[in-house]
């Protein structure tokens, strides 16, 4: 247990970092090699996942403690845009909510994965794993404060 604490303290960062990287690299093939036309929701999820790879890595070099403050908020609303999108496309929410009336379809699935795994799934997912290493790495940092004052 001792060994996984001390490889997700040293390494949190960088996961979430190249879970940014691997988004945001996915998401440029599939519409600029595939030629998938983003639909407004996905546009959206672009918004809150492409800063993410700039502000993790300047948070890392800078040695940021405070990180995951800025992370987390784009990290889940990100999150909760590409659950959103996956219900839309599972048709679990009905298509007369979908907000992409001009240009592509929110409900469109490009790719189906092992029958279940579509873009925006694959968005979903990233964001959740992003999310979880800011937690982690939040509470890391409150354990590393707690022994700081312990010792004073």
């Amino acid at each position: 247990m001792k060994q996984i604490k001390a490889f997700l303290a040293k390494n949190i960062l960088y996961i979430a970092l190249i879970q940014s990287i691997a988004a945001t690299l996915g998401s440029l093939y599939y519409s600029e090699i595939k030629q998938y036309t983003p639909c407004l929701l996905c546009w959206y999820q672009r918004i809150l996942m492409y800063p993410l790879v700039i502000l993790i890595a300047v948070g890392i070099m800078r040695r940021d403690k405070k990180l995951d403050l800025y992370i987390l908020p784009m990290s889940i609303l990100g999150g909760l845009i590409a659950l959103y999108h996956t219900l839309l496309q599972k048709g679990i929410l009905p298509e007369a909510i979908a907000p992409c009336t001009i240009g592509a379809s929110c409900i469109t699935k490009h790719v189906g994965y092992f029958g279940f795994i579509t873009i925006p799934f694959m968005s979903l997912t990233a964001f959740v794993v992003i999310t979880i290493c800011m937690v982690v790495y939040r509470k890391i940092q409150q354990e590393k404060e707690s022994k700081g004052k312990k010792k004073k």
